[in-house]
């Protein structure tokens, strides 16, 4: 495995993972960076080095240099990917030569190592598309340059059609690279939710009656450019100023945190509660308190083919969504029948989603985040898409 972001970051195609596919009979190695997602900065325990050696329950791990940060700095950002490459490439090569090279995200550095392994070495590699590159650095605003725009687009391109085998997270990119002439086997394997969310699910209560406490909207998760949550803030104060007694509460980091406080106090919301991140394994007591859950991404024609990983995560947890994002993604709510949508960035949409799920009685908002949570255990849980991934994975090894 090859991912720059890995245990003890917060990440769910991570350790355990690897340990489902060590289950199934696989070695499994991994070749990482050094701790610093999300916040920038190295995690306790771990000195920045350009190696590191160390196991993982049962599963050896290599760390190679990387520069931490993750702020909006496009410089320091860009640093931190380039550092990850060449660090991880240098290393690969100097480790024992594996039969598949699975690699995970971000798709244009961590290909790095993979293409070098494939060229050099003749080993397969199936990447796991999670983002579309230079369509979501365009889309988030990271990267404005054409040329540089042009370049990171000929090497995903260049990458992906090394590849024995891609895995996608929607039909939609699955089209997308089909439609930019990727003629490598794609497999639509939509993501799952993190075990910490999934075991949070399986203990959470029903909300309090109301009554008892304001009625919720819960937004968990990055508050960053492509999540748009202005739109939050614009439905809040309208909200506050027809006296409706629905709050919202916001809970993460991401580099628009400071923004939307500045807003919230320049606004004077009184309906909007601001609280800190919380690894998801805490997020408990914040899940048990909402009444709906919230996924927001800015109208931009790439997250119409885009699945928000938070969306497994809402139907984990079993409460309704409010959806504000167009195309595969509202295609998936409807399916499971777990929530209503709205246009994206239409605060007037987003103040009829919530009167709409606060008009509802309690009991058909308990058979909706129901519907929700079990359309996530037939459909998306952890089992189905690992072995999923290990179907392409054997199928690529077998090629070679």
């Amino acid at each position: 495995m090859i991912t720059q972001w890995f245990q003890p970051e917060p990440h769910f195609k991570g350790l355990g993972f690897a340990k489902a596919l060590q289950a199934m009979g696989h070695d499994v190695e991994v070749l990482t960076g050094f701790p610093n997602y999300p916040g920038g900065k190295v995690y306790p325990g771990y000195r920045v080095g350009l190696r590191k050696n160390e196991v993982m329950d049962g599963i050896p791990v290599t760390r190679g240099y990387i520069y931490p940060s993750h702020d909006s700095s496009a410089l320091r950002r860009i640093a931190n990917y380039v550092s990850f490459a060449l660090s991880s490439t240098v290393l690969a090569l100097t480790l024992r030569k594996p039969d598949v090279v699975y690699v995970y995200t971000p798709p244009m550095t961590a290909a790095l190592p993979a293409v070098a392994l494939r060229l050099l070495r003749r080993v397969p590699f199936v990447p796991d598309v999670q983002d579309l590159w230079p369509d979501t650095l365009a889309a988030t605003g990271m990267v404005n340059n054409p040329r540089v725009l042009g370049l990171i687009g000929w090497w995903t391109n260049f990458s992906l059609r090394r590849a024995t085998r891609i895995v996608v997270l929607s039909a939609g990119f699955r089209q997308r690279l089909l439609d930019r002439g990727i003629r490598v086997p794609i497999a639509v394997v939509h993501n799952w939710a993190p075990s910490e969310i999934v075991d949070v699910a399986r203990t959470l209560p029903a909300p309090p009656a109301p009554g008892v406490r304001p009625f919720t909207i819960l937004f968990a998760g990055n508050m960053g450019k492509a999540q748009g949550l202005d739109v939050v803030l614009k439905a809040a104060e309208l909200l506050q100023r027809e006296g409706s007694t629905v709050r919202f509460a916001l809970i993460g980091g991401g580099v628009e945190r400071g923004h939307l406080k500045q807003r919230i106090d320049d606004l004077q919301l009184h309906n909007v509660d601001f609280h800190e991140p919380l690894h998801p394994s805490k997020m408990g007591e914040v899940f048990a308190n909402a009444d709906a859950l919230l996924v927001h991404l800015r109208a931009d024609p790439l997250f119409e083919i885009t699945i928000p990983s938070k969306i497994q995560a809402y139907l984990a947890i079993g409460r309704p969504v409010i959806l504000g994002v167009r195309g595969d993604a509202a295609d998936m709510v409807r399916d499971a029948k777990a929530g209503v949508s709205f246009d994206p960035d239409s605060h007037l949409g987003l103040v009829a989603a919530v009167k709409q799920i606060f008009a509802l009685s309690p009991s058909d908002r308990a058979d909706m985040g129901a519907a929700g949570q079990r359309f996530y255990n037939e459909r998306l849980a952890f089992d189905i898409g690992v072995a999923a991934i290990e179907r392409e994975l054997c199928a690529a090894a077998e090629r070679r």
